[in-house]
């Protein structure tokens, strides 16, 4: 039975799971704490993939304390070996008495063995404490192993009336400095970002972490991961110049298949992986086959999109998108200005795209909505 004690507790692990929200990727994020007698004995949290989990950690803390603990762990302990050996089995040979997990492991490599093999072991097991908040900090791990995609992050900056650049392109700065602050955190807890070749064309944007916008106490140490940089170019229009293939990191230019092949080698001269995909009705990338693509290959977690109207709206009329995040700063740009989205076909009021505002906040002067498509 889980108790309120078991709350307390597992709510430390949770936060100490945080502290890998943008260095664990393609792994979970994952806090473990140790407790024997009503004490912390030891803690420890997954840092980086391909480094010793949060159980591994915790019970080096621990030592020969860990024996007849309980561990907590915000998720099920893997029972397989990977870069690292198993943590159930770890548990077992310490000789804690109880686990606490927050959730299972979606991954079906997992997915109930880790307990199977600490019940079999006469460990007592418990699931699903605080499972909601588990599941939160680990949603595009749980999309990607569930459904074969990463969670899709739709961002973009707005004025109050719904435009996000000038008729020529200009659009630095509609947001103040902590917005953008807030899109820095959120490009470095992104396995990739997704851009269109416009963006590129007309913004150079560079699509990096940026360690001095961050605000954080390792904010170099976190910038150093530079996500993957995505670019849907399905006729390879990219710039051989364009900043984001000098930067740190990788580029990968999309395009239709059998597009011209000197294009192509000259973009991969100048610093891009160029992949063809096959291409959409509307003779585009198809999206859909692209987000499934970043998941298979790169393990892409979470995807964010920053784009323009054109592709942000392609990408909810294909039902991809899971979260918007918008910014809207206090200003009006006016009705020569570009729209936040391109949405074709909707001419009558039940064809709108109804969402379900999840959070609403005040970043200086600046407002970020946080909704879901109904859909």
């Amino acid at each position: 039975m889980i108790t309120a004690q078991d709350h307390e507790w597992m709510a430390r692990a949770l936060q100490l799971a945080g502290h890998g929200r943008y260095t664990t990727m393609p792994n979970p994020r994952v806090g473990c704490v140790l407790v024997k007698n009503g004490q912390q004995v030891g803690e420890g949290f997954h840092r980086r993939a391909g480094g010793p989990h949060a159980e591994i950690h915790a019970l080096e803390a621990a030592g020969e304390q860990a024996r007849g603990a309980t561990a907590y762990v915000t998720l099920e302990p893997c029972s397989h070996h990977g870069r690292t050996g198993p943590c159930c089995e770890a548990l077992i040979n310490a000789g804690v008495a109880r686990v606490v997990v927050a959730m299972e492991d979606p991954n079906p490599v997992v997915a109930g063995n880790g307990s199977r093999k600490l019940r079999d072991a006469g460990i007592e097991v418990e699931v699903g404490c605080l499972e909601a908040d588990a599941r939160a900090l680990n949603v595009g791990f749980i999309t990607r192993m569930l459904e074969g995609r990463p969670r899709v992050r739709l961002k973009q900056a707005m004025s109050l009336d719904g435009r996000t650049a000038m008729a020529s392109g200009e659009s630095q700065w509609i947001t103040g400095p902590q917005a953008r602050r807030d899109v820095q955190r959120l490009r470095a807890e992104s396995c990739a970002i997704l851009t269109g070749v416009d963006s590129i064309i007309f913004d150079n944007s560079r699509l990096t972490v940026r360690a001095e916008q961050l605000g954080l106490e390792d904010a170099g140490t976190i910038a150093e991961r530079q996500p993957l940089r995505v670019v849907v170019d399905s006729q390879l229009r990219m710039p051989l110049a364009a900043a984001c293939l000098n930067e740190p990191g990788r580029t990968l230019v999309v395009a239709v298949e059998g597009v011209e092949s000197l294009r192509r080698a000259q973009l991969e001269a100048a610093g891009a992986d160029v992949l063809e995909l096959p291409a959409g009705a509307d003779g585009r990338v198809d999206l859909a086959v692209l987000v499934g693509w970043l998941a298979q290959h790169e393990q892409c977690n979470e995807l964010l999109v920053e784009t323009g109207a054109t592709l942000a709206g392609a990408l909810i009329d294909a039902e991809l998108v899971d979260e918007l995040r918008l910014y809207v700063a206090p200003t009006l740009l006016g009705s020569e200005a570009r729209p936040l989205l391109a949405l074709a076909g909707i001419q009558r009021m039940e064809q709108q795209r109804r969402l379900e505002i999840v959070d609403i906040r005040a970043l200086g002067q600046d407002w970020r909505i946080l909704a879901r498509p109904l859909s």
